[in-house]
């Protein structure tokens, strides 16, 4: 069993137990009962439980479309709770990318030699991001990524950055360590040990890839083309294809059209490809992004200089 590595010693007492926990921690198990629990129809219960909730975490009930957390019949229903009409905009640009959720930025910068930055110190695979697979890791070389983290407060549906046409699903078995800062910081190639689904979709401007991690608690994964994803957890590496080249039954889904959701919270990575696009100088890690907004550009970047979004910051 691989333990957290020398990074975590920065880290307090309190945050170093809560790691090491999770090593320990049943994460399957755990996860499938949260799945079980967000699906019951309790109505005293569940409406207690909501309400405990928004005031906890600070949930902003105006922007959904049903505002009532007593209108929920259950925990999910609340949890993936759709936004009202009108509540994010797009971009008018049609070169604009738009944010696919919202949460904050963990990282978000180059793809260098083929790593990603996790965290100060820290860096993990493309290849073995993408179940490794040699020859998809190559299409976004030396490309570009975001790493973006829902947190419990945030709106839970993930959204497209530009238009696309499906062209595979890949399911990836693995652990279910937390996603959040603190995880992220103290277990080594965190996102590319966890359990994961990887959406590739075909662009005019070349492929997208965006990375669904799982996380524990997160009861499923869904998306809007094949329902749901996990549970039950997945066990071996699926391909699921979306068709030939020449199919016209791929979906295409529209830049903002809703793709998928975590029935509670995680983590997406957005792969682009290199020397297509670049993103905004305001992607910095820390910056809190709401879904529809903003975050890069298709067209050849500019010239990159230290600290500059377009490269990888630790």
């Amino acid at each position: 069993m691989t333990s957290p590595n020398a990074s975590s010693t920065s880290l307090g007492l309190g945050a170093r137990l809560f790691v090491g926990l999770q090593y320990l921690l049943p994460q399957r198990a755990l996860s499938t009962a949260m799945f079980w629990l967000t699906q019951r129809h309790w109505p005293g219960l569940i409406h207690w439980i909501i309400r405990v909730y928004v005031r906890l975490f600070g949930v902003d009930l105006a922007e959904a479309a049903e505002p009532d957390p007593r209108a929920y019949s259950s925990f999910n229903a609340f949890f993936t709770r759709p936004l009202r009409a009108g509540a994010r905009p797009l971009p008018s640009r049609d070169s604009a990318i738009a944010c696919p959720v919202d949460g904050r930025v963990s990282q978000a910068g180059a793809v260098d030699n083929g790593r990603l930055i996790q965290a100060k110190g820290q860096s993990y695979s493309l290849e073995t991001l993408l179940g490794g697979d040699q020859a998809l890791a190559t299409e976004f070389r030396d490309g570009l990524f975001a790493t973006l983290y829902l947190a419990p407060a945030d709106y839970h549906r993930i959204h497209m950055p530009t238009t696309g046409r499906l062209r595979q699903t890949l399911l990836i078995p693995g652990r279910l360590f937390s996603v959040n800062p603190t995880t992220a910081a103290a277990v080594p190639g965190l996102f590319a040990r966890n359990e994961r689904a990887v959406c590739i979709f075909d662009t005019n401007a070349g492929p997208m890839a965006l990375v669904l991690v799982g996380a524990i608690f997160v009861g499923s994964i869904e998306t809007v083309w094949s329902g749901r994803l996990t549970p039950p957890r997945v066990q071996r590496l699926q391909v699921v294809s979306a068709g030939d080249s020449s199919d016209d039954k791929r979906p295409t889904l529209e830049r903002g059209d809703e793709l998928g959701r975590f029935n509670m919270g995680s983590t997406v990575i957005l792969l682009l490809p290199r020397g297509r696009a670049r993103w905004e100088p305001s992607l910095q890690p820390g910056a809190v992004v709401r879904y529809g907004e903003t975050i890069g550009q298709w067209g050849a970047p500019a010239e990159r200089s230290g600290g500059s979004a377009g490269a990888v910051t630790s």
